[in-house]
Order: C-alpha cells, then structure tokens, then sequence
C-alpha cells in the first residue's frame, strides 16, 4: 500500500504478539473482540458462519435497537506515545460503523475502573467500509490502555496503534545487559532490500520463531549481490553478543552473514539504506545453519556506541531473529 504514512514504520503497540487484550467490549456477538488486534492480516472467509450469523475477522457487534453506542477496551501489549492509528474495516462492506473514535489512558497498575478519566485522541471520524483509515495522534503522554467507540454498531477488521514504547532509559542501569533491538526496548525494522515472504519487523520480535512465516525471508535471488535489512536500535549503545536465529528455516536459511553499524544523527529513514554501504564492520562473515541458534561474541568488533545496524545475508534466504545484547551508552 503506497499511501501508508511514515508512522506504520513504528511498532504496533497494539500488537497481539506483545500481549494486548481486548479486556471489554460493550457487544461482541457476532465477531470476538480480540480478533481486533490480530497481527494478521484479516482474512475473508466465503460461506463460513457459525450459530450467531456470518463468521469475520474482526470486532462486530450486533445491530443497535436503542440509544448509544458500542465501544472496546484495549490493554496495549507495551505502554508507549502514541504516534498514530490505522482503522481497518477490511472486508467489511454493509456492516461497518459509519464513524469511529479513540480515547487513551495510563494505568500501568492494573486495569481502569469506572472513574478512570481518559484522554481524547482522536475525535470521531467517518469511516469506509473495506478501507484503511490512517490519523495521526497528537499528544506527549504515554499510555497503556485504549478505549475504542464506533457509532453505532457495527465491525472493524482491526486496530492498528503504532507509537513508541514507554522506557525510562534513566532507570536502566548501565552495567545491564538487555537486547538493545529488541522491539520492547524500543528497536524497529527501519528498510530492507526484499521481504517478499516474511515481514523484516519479525527479527525483533520477542520469542523465538513459531514457524517459517514468523521471520524475514527473501526471494531467491537469481542475480549477483546479497539481501540486506536495516535495524534502529532502542537506545545507542555497546553491542557485546550477537545472536543470530535460523529457526525452521531448513532448506532456505542464508550461507552466511555479516553486520555493519553506525552511530546515526539527524537524517531520514530514505537516506540510511544509501549511508548504510558505508558502515563499519560490526560483524565479519559467519557461516549459518539450518534451524539453528548462533551466538557470536569473540567475533564482534568492538565499534564504541552505535544506534544501527545492517544486517547483510548471503546471497539470500531467510532468518529468524536478530539479538543485539549489549549495554546502553550515555
């Protein structure tokens, strides 16, 4: 989708992946509110229905015969700003709410009761039925739960919240070692030359690998060169152990890699492939397996306090994840 704003690039506080649960809804009769914040795509199922009517993927409530309207709670997998919202209604077409709203609040000690006061983030806004509608957030307050209001009945395929995560860089101890691009720390997929199979973003996603969709895996490569992803580490700082996870890939995974990084100021996301060429060698040429976990430590360079990193697989293929432990810097 090209008309996509920058802000998808973010991490997807409202992932599944990361824990969220859809914790109330007003109604959810004819489709399960958790089904809204699914990280897969929604899917369209011809002529499946189950005992309350026609089955979708998405949050549906049933149709309104009295005043008000339906509205669901969301505790977001990691607390964070929020940046911006993507409103899906795909594949729903004559059921839709004609108008959504969103309201945020932070209550990181358990859920919010009814005298919660909620913060408005998005007025109501009109929707399309079988559509993505993105906006843009406006505050400087982190939050941990969302309450999403449709006018007034009706389904969404799925809530996107994409922001940055919550983390009091003051309180990490500097002597920690933490995995500094990993999503809950803050790291995000920035670019990558193909993902033709599996999305770049799963690299730092916690876990391992559930399967072979659930990793970065590119087409097989039929001219000269290698395949390469770009990562923005969660905070700058001194990377010590690299782990580097193949899991499921059996027959797919690369011949080799290696790593370069820099410390990045200023500039655009567009601008970093280009830089990037340029990097310094974080990591020299390793060998891969298949489906296997691989630590590097004594290979690493020591290249003082860097915030990105590209990773560079050989000639192509796939790969799970991508650990950068080490310890903050400043």
């Amino acid at each position: 989708m090209d008309n996509r704003p920058d802000f998808v690039k973010l991490v997807n506080l409202a992932s599944s992946r990361l824990g969220t649960e859809a914790i109330y809804a007003t109604d959810d009769f004819f489709a399960d509110k958790q089904r809204l914040v699914d990280d897969a795509p929604p899917e369209w199922k011809e002529d499946v229905y189950d005992d309350n009517g026609k089955w979708m993927d998405g949050w549906e409530s049933r149709r309104k015969r009295e005043e008000g309207h339906d509205y669901c709670v969301i505790r977001l997998g990691l607390p964070g700003k929020i940046i911006g919202v993507d409103i899906d209604t795909s594949h729903f077409t004559g059921n839709y709410p004609p108008s959504a709203s969103l309201e945020g609040c932070y209550c990181p000690d358990g859920n919010p009761t009814d005298e919660q006061t909620w913060e408005e983030l998005l007025p109501s806004m009109n929707l399309q039925g079988d559509s993505h509608h993105f906006a843009d957030i406006y505050s400087d307050r982190p939050f941990t739960h969302v309450r999403f209001h449709i006018y007034p009945d009706g389904g969404v395929a799925r809530l996107r919240v994409y922001g940055h995560p919550e983390i009091d860089w003051e309180r990490v101890n500097p002597e920690s070692e933490l995995d500094l691009v990993a999503v809950e720390n803050g790291g995000r997929a920035l670019a990558c030359n193909d993902q033709h199979f599996g999305h770049m973003s799963n690299l730092i996603m916690p876990g391992r690998g559930v399967n072979m969709g659930d990793g970065w895996e590119t087409a097989r490569r039929r001219v000269p060169g290698n395949d390469w992803v770009i990562l923005s580490m969660g905070h700058a700082g001194l990377v010590e152990r690299i782990v580097i996870d193949t899991a499921h890939f059996k027959g797919n995974f690369p011949d080799s890699v290696s790593i370069q990084a820099a410390f990045v100021e200023g500039g655009t996301d567009e601008q970093i492939a280009t830089q990037s060429l340029f990097w310094r060698e974080l990591l020299p040429s390793q060998k891969l397996s298949a489906d296997a976990i691989h630590e590097f430590a004594e290979q690493v360079n020591n290249l003082g306090a860097i915030s990105h990193v590209r990773v560079n697989i050989f000639p192509d293929g796939g790969i799970s994840r991508v650990r950068l432990f080490g310890r903050k810097s400043g």
